[in-house]
């Protein structure tokens, strides 16, 4: 196997159609974040992005997209905003993962929504988390009737929906919104909930803000869509989500908080999953998070890893170090008592320099 490094704009068309056939070959590999359109984008906005092509003779087997930082850690493409990552491939193949890296000029490649039935990464998986999906594959009408029957979710939300059009007016929804209203509010609502949560706002961030106009603006099967639920003339929740021809990534959802007791947020979801089924989409991926909603609305899971793969023990310590860091700082002692001495702002510049990192 002979394995070549490209930047993703040096992939020709032929390469990129065979990057497309073989996500089609195989359900697994359909991801959107899979999607060479999805490469592309992150490569015009990142200079350090990279895609090892791997060839036995003269016919192309597989796609590592990746990116390069401080030289030799290698992370998945598109890190921070990317659900599902690992090698595109013809059914089949096996590959040395330290081979791979050395082709790549990596030291360590770090993972976090690794695809984890990729059996040549197992040995260097941390952890293994279940992803949760709405299975649409046998119709919407197919995935209501079976929620309907554990607990009382759609319920409430049908009920609250009710309640909605009396205070607020006539429900609407656009699954494929191209309003600039409906974006603006979702930004903003977006926005606020990171202020909220002291996480850095992925709308501020210049790459990823290009990454999301691009494909929100491409006609490609992977391209960024806005869904919006509308009461009367006023929007109350609204996504934006990734999409491929047969699956829709849970990216970016969001709903006004002033008007929270009408659960806008779980009735986009059913919204979404009604139209999509209708437009060939079989899978919605919520996203791997402990959330009890997506716990209440998911019929399906798909294992997920984080870990790392390290050709040096050094370099791969020290990232454990960082990372082991990095998470108290997220959820331990470190900070609650930044949060609570009021340095809310530092903890938010630490957490966006480690994401860059």
């Amino acid at each position: 196997m002979q394995i070549s490094v490209v930047r993703p704009s040096e992939l020709g068309a032929a390469e990129v159609a065979e990057w497309r056939q073989m996500q089609e070959s195989q359900p697994r590999l359909q991801n959107p974040f899979l999607a060479p359109e999805f490469t592309l984008a992150v490569g015009r906005s990142r200079p350090t992005a990279r895609v090892a092509v791997l060839q036995d003779g003269p016919e192309i087997v597989g796609f590592f997209p990746h990116e390069v930082r401080h030289r030799v850690i290698g992370v998945p493409i598109g890190a921070g905003i990317s659900d599902c990552q690992g090698l595109v491939h013809r059914p089949g193949l096996d590959w040395d993962p330290i081979r791979l890296l050395k082709a790549c000029g990596l030291a360590v490649w770090e993972f976090d929504h690794l695809l984890a039935e990729q059996a040549p990464f197992a040995p260097y998986q941390a952890r293994v988390a279940g992803s949760p999906i709405i299975d649409l594959s046998k119709g919407y009408q197919s995935y209501v009737d079976d929620r309907m029957t554990d607990g009382n979710l759609i319920r409430q939300a049908l009920r609250k929906q009710r309640r909605m059009v009396r205070e607020l007016g006539e429900e609407r929804f656009e699954w494929a919104d191209r309003s600039e209203d409906a974006l603006l509010a979702l930004r903003r609502w977006k926005s606020a909930q990171y202020r909220r949560t002291q996480q850095y706002d992925r709308f501020r961030t210049p790459w990823i803000q290009a990454v999301l106009e691009e494909l929100s603006q491409s006609s490609a099967d992977c391209r960024a869509v806005v869904s919006t639920l509308y009461a009367g003339d006023q929007p109350v929740a609204a996504h934006l989500g990734l999409r491929s021809r047969s699956v829709l990534a849970y990216w970016f959802p969001a709903y006004d908080v002033d008007l929270a007791r009408h659960s806008a947020g779980i009735l986009l979801c059913l919204r979404m999953a009604e139209a999509g089924a209708a437009d060939g989409i079989e899978q919605i991926d919520l996203g791997k998070s402990e959330a009890l909603y997506k716990n209440r609305l998911t019929n399906d899971e798909v294992p997920v890893a984080e870990g790392r793969v390290g050709r040096s023990w050094a370099v791969a310590g020290a990232r454990r170090a960082q990372s082991a860091l990095a998470h108290s700082v997220r959820t331990g002692a470190v900070g609650a008592r930044l949060r609570s001495g009021g340095t809310g702002r530092l903890l938010r510049g630490l957490r966006a320099r480690l994401h860059e990192r």
